[in-house]
């Protein structure tokens, strides 16, 4: 990442991408940063050496959605974003590559099991990174959650990334659509080409995902591509409570002297104390306060404030807002 950061805020903005996932950023620490136009990467890495590393970067328009930020550790993290009517859950993760031993493999693939477990069911959750493994064409027993398009044989470590998303029902998004090999192809160095950067995505909303694929032409560094996926995620107008206005008296007024004098004079003046039937003279009393109300006092114009938190953004402090931003 040193260095790359402006390349990749042009990236995301040519592509109109919102979220990216980043893996072997080689940053230490646990922290954000702004990286220009908005945008903004939340990052996590070991703190004892620039090994690894991963992070998640937001569009200005998401950014300020974020309501958690979960660091495992420097290969997995994730942040939670608040839409408008639900939640959605972005995974960073970084499996360890071939070299590492077969137990360094184990605690990352149980550590990614166990974040997943708590997220809520009910929330979107997308799973997107470096996964360091090839899941071959697959077959009737993976068919739930396998497309079958994919490039390459399968080998061991595919099949850890098969096992987890049978074991939380997910897709593999990479693998649901017929691509050229240039568009499956997300590793390629001289004469080596693999498929090992994958999107994982809830079974039950499938029909969110329109597109995944491999941009040959993006791309950051040189060997890694850009891995894409398009979701379409539907959301839920509500409906816009019917709102009744009526004009309201002003009895505030009545702390005025004066009209508080007149107010009384007129009640007084014309109430009928000859009248015997009690609720016939309660009726007449009641008319007569609310008419005397109405003549004296006035009434509201009934309107209701679409924003009552902005009672105070009056024209005098628009006028030094509108100041300010020239300035």
């Amino acid at each position: 990442m040193t260095g790359r950061g402006r390349d990749m805020v042009n990236l995301m903005m040519e592509r109109k991408v919102d979220i990216l996932c980043v893996q072997e950023t080689r940053w230490t620490g646990n922290k954000a940063k702004e990286l220009g136009e908005g945008f903004k990467l939340i990052y996590g890495g070991a703190d004892n050496n620039k090994r690894n590393g991963i992070g998640i970067t937001l569009s200005r328009d998401l950014k300020d959605l974020v309501t958690e930020v979960n660091r495992r550790n420097d290969r997995i993290m994730w942040v939670r974003l608040a839409l408008e009517n639900f939640s959605v859950n972005i995974f960073s993760v970084y499996a360890p590559q071939t070299g590492c031993t077969e137990e360094e493999k184990i605690q990352f693939w149980t550590a990614l099991q166990e974040e997943m477990e708590k997220v809520d069911e009910s929330e979107r959750c997308i799973v997107g990174g470096d996964m360091n493994g090839h899941i071959g064409s697959g077959y009737d027993a993976i068919s739930r959650i396998h497309g079958g398009n994919v490039y390459g044989d399968g080998k061991e470590d595919g099949e850890k990334i098969i096992d987890f998303a049978l074991s939380l029902d997910m897709v593999i998004g990479n693998t649901l659509f017929r691509k050229r090999n240039e568009h499956l192809i997300t590793y390629r160095s001289g004469e080596q080409a693999s498929q090992i950067d994958f999107f994982l995505y809830r079974r039950r909303n499938i029909k969110e995902i329109k597109n995944c694929k491999v941009i040959p032409s993006d791309h950051v560094t040189l060997q890694h591509r850009l891995v894409a996926i398009d979701l379409a995620i539907a959301v839920t107008q509500r409906q816009k409570r019917k709102v009744t206005t009526e004009k309201r008296i002003k009895w505030f007024k009545l702390k005025d002297h004066d009209l508080k004098q007149q107010f009384k004079d007129r009640v007084l003046r014309d109430i009928d104390l000859e009248i015997e039937d009690v609720n016939e003279w309660w009726n007449r009393v009641s008319a007569n306060i609310i008419g005397t109300g109405k003549e004296v006092l006035g009434e509201s114009s009934g309107k209701i404030w679409e924003d009552r938190e902005a009672w105070w953004f009056i024209e005098e402090v628009q006028e030094k807002v509108k100041t300010k931003k020239i300035a």
